[in-house]
C-alpha cells in the first residue's frame, strides 16, 4: 500500500521546487509560508527586485571575496528565501501570525541536501513576525522542526551566539572554509 506523505514533507517538497528559481551560484533555497493549510507566500533565493543576480553578473560576489559560507550576508547580492517569502506576503498584505515556515536547501552543485536552517537574521524575522514553526530540513534530508517559542526562550536565557542549530555550519566544515 503506497504510503502518504505527511502534512510535513508535502510543504516541503514544495519549497524544494520553490527553490528551483534561486538564482545564487552557492545555495539553492525555497521557503513557503502557510496558514491554515494553505500556502500564502513563497520565496526563493534571489536578488532584489529589477537589479542584477549572480548568474546575470556570472559570478559570486562572495566567492569573489573570499567570504566562507554562513558569514557576512551583508556582503551578498541575493536575499534569502524565508526573507522573500515573509517580503512577498507583506507586499499582498497578508498577515503571518500563527504561521509555518517551510525551508528547502541544496548544493546547486550536486542537487545534495543542505541544513537549511535560518541564519540569524532570518530567525529574528521570522520572531518579530509571528510565525510559530520553522520546519526545515538537515544535510542529511531529516526534518527538524523549530518552534518559534522555543528559540525565544532560548535566547532569553542564553545569547543569540550559544545557539546550536547555525546555517553554513556544516557547509564551514565540509568545504574546509573555517
Amino acid at each position: 500500500m503506497p504510503q502518504r506523505l505527511s502534512k510535513d514533507e508535502y510543504y516541503l517538497k514544495i519549497a524544494k521546487q520553490v527553490g528551483l528559481r534561486s538564482t545564487c551560484f552557492r545555495n539553492r533555497g525555497g521557503a513557503i509560508i502557510v496558514r491554515d493549510d494553505q500556502v500564502i507566500a513563497t520565496g526563493y533565493i534571489g536578488a532584489p527586485r529589477k537589479t542584477k543576480d549572480c548568474f546575470e553578473r556570472n559570478e559570486c560576489l562572495r566567492d569573489k571575496l573570499g567570504i566562507p559560507h554562513g558569514k557576512q550576508y551583508e556582503m551578498c547580492r541575493s536575499v534569502h528565501a524565508e526573507m522573500n517569502a515573509i517580503i512577498n506576503a507583506a507586499r499582498a498584505g497578508v498577515s503571518l501570525f500563527g504561521a509555518d515556515i517551510y525551508i528547502s536547501c541544496e548544493n546547486p552543485k550536486d542537487n545534495t541536501p543542505r541544513d537549511s536552517f535560518p541564519c540569524f537574521i532570518c530567525k529574528k524575522i521570522i520572531i518579530n513576525c509571528g510565525i510559530k514553526r520553522i520546519v526545515c530540513t538537515d544535510n542529511k534530508n531529516d526534518i527538524v522542526i523549530f518552534n518559534v517559542e522555543d528559540l525565544i526562550k532560548d535566547w532569553q536565557e542564553k545569547d543569540i551566539i550559544d545557539d546550536q542549530r547555525q546555517f553554513g555550519t556544516d557547509l564551514n566544515i565540509k568545504e574546509g572554509l573555517n
